[in-house]
């Protein structure tokens, strides 16, 4: 039994709340049971000096978690001076997970940077974010094609990610923070709207794990995914 109670197969609640934030070009507030995310978009144009004139254009993100988001209050890493090694590691995983559904030629030589502030942290943080990050770069992307600044949609596939693990020696899909502290395996499962994977990030904690359990997470990440893209694309209609 799941201390949640759901199915092994069975995601928490998912909701998306578009048009958030009153100045961001795409905003949106992502709950995924008790994971909530504030995502924001802003378009710039101009991209990093390393892609300068060569018509490309360039999706990057930020990620941070409040004080209060868990249950024992953090210190801000603004007061330490510098971001903790998790944070960088989440932000540019954020970043090319959203990169790998953009079309950069499409885009134009312009950045897009995509924030992702947990306001409250229950578990599978990284993947709501990557999730609502692409709501927030969707919006956004529709402002440019509205106002003609790109004559093609430069996304060309969503993107959105789901954790899934062994817990209790049973695959689980989508952990919650009691079972990812508690779970043998656990991994976060980045793909596509047409099923393709982007990224995959799995570890052994406590115990290893057979290539037949990796197939049973793999399907249920599958599963996860479709219904997170199936909710993307009706926050975006």
């Amino acid at each position: 039994m799941r201390p949640s109670g759901r199915d092994l197969s069975e995601m928490r609640p998912v909701s998306i709340e578009t048009g958030f934030t009153k100045h961001a070009e795409g905003s949106c507030l992502i709950k995924i049971g008790d994971t909530h995310v504030l995502c924001t978009a802003t378009i710039e144009d101009r991209v990093p000096p390393f892609i300068k004139g060569s018509g490309l254009g360039w999706v990057t993100a930020e990620y941070g978690m409040l004080p209060r988001a868990t249950n024992t209050r953090m210190r801000r890493e603004a007061a330490s001076g510098k971001q903790g090694g998790r944070t960088v590691e989440i932000q540019r995983l954020i970043g090319r997970a959203l990169r790998a559904g953009v079309d950069r030629v499409a885009l134009g030589e312009r950045q897009i940077t995509v924030d992702c502030d947990v306001l409250q942290a229950d578990g599978g943080t990284r993947c709501a974010s990557i999730t609502g990050g692409w709501v927030a770069l969707r919006l956004a992307v529709n402002k440019l094609m509205k106002a003609g600044d790109v004559i093609s949609d430069p996304l060309v596939d969503p993107v959105a990610a789901v954790s899934c693990g062994i817990y209790a020696g049973q695959p689980v899909l989508d952990l919650d923070y009691p079972e990812d502290s508690e779970a043998g395996v656990d991994g976060n499962f980045i793909m596509t709207g047409s099923g393709k994977l982007i990224e995959v990030q799995m570890s052994a904690e406590g115990s290893v794990f057979s290539r037949a359990q990796m197939d049973q997470l793999m399907e249920l990440a599958e599963k996860g995914v479709a219904e997170l893209v199936a909710a993307q694309k009706a926050a975006t209609a």
